[in-house]
């Protein structure tokens, strides 16, 4: 019987599991299991490459996580028994490592990010590119697949040193190609070797690995970044959870913009695969603000074209796209796969979707391989606002100025109480939607692709959906007055008050 259970490995299209052992609490994310997988990894990529291991290629990264440097040694010592070639990147972000396989000068077969992106300290887990991109579910249970049918081929077996490892400077060559997009898309009228001059910008990089964009990116394009915060990498994240939506975070870079009357303040979360930004007055510009901003930029170059959003995107924000910008706006599934994917079919069946972007920060664009990159969209921004100030002399925030948001914005999350979830999370919302027709004024949504969701009159609408992959039921709720909220609540806990399996503390 194998000593670790790889199916539970599984999380989503990524590996991820416990790297640090806590309060009696065993880790599963072992140097075992990493040797394994970056084992079963070069295996995979021998089927699917049809190439010999000895001919494989593979890099190697991590941010700023307690238990990186380990794991990745363990990852490499997999890779090389099974004979591959390692590269180790050292400190990257998520994006990097996918660029990794397509920069000049690097074009690896593969490669791994080791990253848990937000959550805490002592977790971790594996990201995998190659180079048509991320890998699928499916691959990533292959993979997983191959370690448990291969495992008396790396336990207990003699693991090659690594040494010799072989060290690459990826994020210099990542932070060059930043700087390259930012220059080719600069008007004439902005001087294109310090087109940042003007400008006082401020990073927070949660003391995850995003402080390169400091000095690699900003400083060498001119930009003042003086108090700039959290750039040193510590993977106990000691000043607040490294995070665009965490509401501490948030408040804390509004803070540092106001405090040193910046231009501009940007937050990435640990691996840099998301990012939000702050304007000079300190407005927010995040999940429906950040998708209006990112949709102007955008629907400039692409008129009438499809930005592809998640579920839980306002109805403000379907009318700004639609009606102020002329986009076509498509809200989708929560996850920001599933986002991604969409607009490449929608791509494949002719409509032009040159945006997926979901509302935690994954923002993907098709001229950048459709790759969820935080460096990349603030680099969007950061062209806009240079153009902007030198055509017009007006400020980033001026642009979603005409976007309309409901004043109150909550989620709540109910667990069901059992283990076969799925069955009964999905009656439960095929009852809802005989339950709304007895409500006056509430409409189910049109094209909804998750969950039921409702339109209550102007802005206010609600959305009830299962988790993508917990045993929980979400509802989320926009709407303009507290009395709007009472009232859906209501309604809400009389409809689930049928359903004794499901945990309605939330509610209340």
């Amino acid at each position: 019987m194998s000593k670790i259970k790889w199916e539970k490995l599984l999380s989503g299209t990524d590996v991820r599991g416990k790297a640090i052992a806590t309060e009696g609490k065993e880790a599963n994310l072992t140097d075992e299991a990493a040797v394994g997988i970056g084992f079963s990894f070069v295996k995979w990529l021998e089927d699917s490459l049809n190439k010999e291991s000895q001919e494989i290629e593979l890099a190697v990264g991590h941010d700023s996580r307690l238990s990186a440097d380990r794991l990745e040694a363990a990852l490499a010592r997999g890779m090389k028994l099974a004979g591959a070639d390692v590269y180790s990147a050292g400190l990257a972000s998520t994006p990097a490592m996918f660029m990794s396989t397509v920069l000049d000068g690097h074009q690896y077969d593969g490669a791994i990010m080791i990253t848990a992106s937000h959550l805490p300290y002592d977790k971790n887990g594996f990201k995998f590119f190659i180079r048509s991109g991320g890998l699928e579910k499916e691959n990533v249970i292959e993979i997983l697949n191959i370690a448990a049918e291969k495992e008396d081929q790396f336990f207990e077996k003699e693991l090659p040193t690594i040494d010799s490892l072989n060290k690459i400077d990826l994020i210099s060559d990542y932070a060059e190609h930043i700087k390259e997009v930012i220059r080719e898309n600069l008007s004439s009228d902005v001087d294109q070797k310090q087109p940042l001059a003007d400008f006082k910008i401020i990073v927070d990089a949660g003391n995850g690995s995003g402080g390169f964009f400091v000095e690699k990116i900003l400083e060498a394009l001119g930009a003042d970044t003086k108090g700039s915060q959290f750039l040193r990498p510590d993977g106990n994240f000691p000043n607040h959870a490294p995070n665009p939506e965490d509401k501490e975070a948030m408040h804390s870079i509004q803070k540092a913009v106001l405090e040193n009357e910046a231009d501009l303040g940007i937050i990435f979360d640990t691996d840099v695969d998301r990012a939000a930004v702050v304007d000079s007055s300190g407005q927010e510009i995040n999940r429906n603000k950040l998708i209006a901003l990112a949709a102007t930029i955008v629907l400039e170059n692409n008129p009438g074209a499809t930005i592809v959003t998640d579920s839980v995107t306002s109805v403000g924000l379907k009318q700004f796209i639609e009606d102020k910008l002329g986009g076509v706006h498509h809200r989708f599934k929560r996850g920001y796969k599933n986002v991604i994917n969409e607009a490449k079919r929608l791509e494949t069946e002719g409509v032009t979707a040159p945006l997926a972007i979901e509302t935690s920060g994954h923002a993907a664009f098709k001229e950048n391989y459709f790759l969820d990159d935080g460096a990349y969209l603030v680099a969007k921004v950061l062209i806009k606002m240079a153009n902007l100030k030198a055509a017009e002399n007006r400020k980033i925030g001026e642009l979603i100025a005409d976007l309309e948001e409901a004043n109150i914005k909550e989620e709540y999350r109910m667990t069901i109480q059992l283990n076969e979830f799925k069955e009964y999370g999905q009656q439960i919302l095929a009852d809802l939607k005989k339950f709304i027709q007895e409500i006056d004024e509430w409409e189910i949504a049109p094209k909804n692709y998750q969950g039921v969701r409702v339109n209550c009159g102007g802005n206010d609408w609600f959305l009830l959906r299962m988790s993508l992959h917990d045993p929980v039921v979400v509802l989320n709720v926009e709407c303009d007055k507290k009395e709007s909220l009472a009232l859906i609540l209501e309604n809400i806990k009389d409809f689930l008050s049928n359903y004794n399996k499901l945990k309605l503390e939330a509610l209340n």
